[in-house]
């Protein structure tokens, strides 16, 4: 028999410079909410061309970024490197040491927006070999339960419909709706899983498990909804005098370690953290080819370096716009 779970903590996330110029809404890895395991970060980035996240280190986590509007183009220092469209995402593992770029660009002048996520990673895969995946947009099954529900299922099962396996070391679901006003929605999270939601545009209700039956809870725009492991799913609706609304539930294994994290370094000691800084200063240990290396994108991207670099597209048998995805019908109720 499934139950509610409840809403344990409700956070608007405000908006602040990150990087080189860019903005970011930051609602997992603030004084509100400092971690949440395996979840260490969330930003929701609005980004201008001119702006980016350059040349910089990471130790002992995952990232997830989501692409929503224009383009990412990403490199490292294992000579993997790659754009991501509007629609896919980028499962990235940075294990013992990995030094990347992530730098947008839009054809139109446009900002770039969309979703990064960083997850904590198991102590014993902390010191894992680097590794990255990008998910493509035509790769993500969406489901439509009804005509006011749509799913993208990223990774996890939703109504029935799951995605692609193995996309990170640490379990976790990443599902993004799009609701319209009147809809109804509904979402199992395994009870292991720690759960919250994000509202990027709109406004949903969600009912809560301490609360009557009747009653329902206003979640507006850019605020984060972090819900108890007390229950197996989450249940809510878009009012009928609201918008067509996006939001994201993610939701993921909770880890039974410490979290000791300084910058885009983590580990489950002080001791680890100190030895991140040594092996990333001396290029030991996991950063070897770190010694040297600049990546090219790192100082922007012009037209010029962004027709070179979507060449990896091409070679992939990709157009620059994702193609239509096929709807897949509900296979069960959650």
């Amino acid at each position: 028999m499934v139950s509610l779970r409840s809403i344990f903590k409700v956070i608007y996330a405000a908006e602040q410079a990150e990087g080189v110029g860019a903005r970011v809404r930051r609602s997992i890895g603030t004084s509100g909410m400092r971690n949440f395991t395996p979840f260490l970060m969330l930003d929701h980035f609005n980004v201008s061309p001119d702006a980016g996240f350059p040349d910089h280190p990471h130790r002992g986590q995952e990232t997830v970024t989501l692409v929503m509007k224009n383009y990412m183009l990403h490199e490292d220092f294992t000579g993997s490197n790659g754009i991501l469209r509007p629609g896919d995402l980028q499962f990235m593992t940075a294990g013992k040491g990995i030094v990347h770029s992530e730098m947008p660009y839009s054809i139109d002048g446009k900002n770039v927006e969309g979703m990064q996520l960083w997850v904590d990673l198991p102590e014993n895969l902390k010191h894992s070999k680097p590794r990255y995946r990008d998910l493509r947009s035509e790769e993500i099954p969406i489901v439509k339960p009804n005509d006011k529900v749509e799913v993208k299922v990223i990774s996890g099962k939703s109504y029935g419909v799951e995605s692609l396996k193995d996309l990170a070391y640490t379990p976790m679901d990443y599902y993004w709706f799009t609701v319209l006003p009147g809809g109804e929605f509904e979402q199992f999270i395994k009870p292991e899983f720690n759960g919250f939601l994000y509202v990027l545009n709109g406004s949903i209700e969600l009912k809560d498990k301490k609360d009557d039956e009747n009653k329902f809870e206003k979640i507006n725009e850019h605020y984060s909804v972090f819900f108890k492991r007390d229950g197996d799913f989450i249940k809510g609706r878009v009012p009928n005098d609201s918008l067509k609304t996006d939001f994201v539930i993610i939701a993921g294994q909770a880890l039974d370690q410490p979290i000791v994290q300084y910058g885009p370094f983590v580990e489950t000691t002080k001791e680890g953290i100190y030895n991140a800084f040594n092996d990333y200063q001396t290029s030991s240990n996991g950063f070897e080819k770190a010694r040297g290396w600049s990546s090219d994108i790192g100082q922007g991207v012009d037209e010029g370096l962004f027709r070179v670099k979507s060449n990896s597209l091409s070679s992939q048998g990709l157009p620059l716009e994702a193609k239509d995805h096929k709807i897949i019908l509900p296979k069960d109720e959650l």
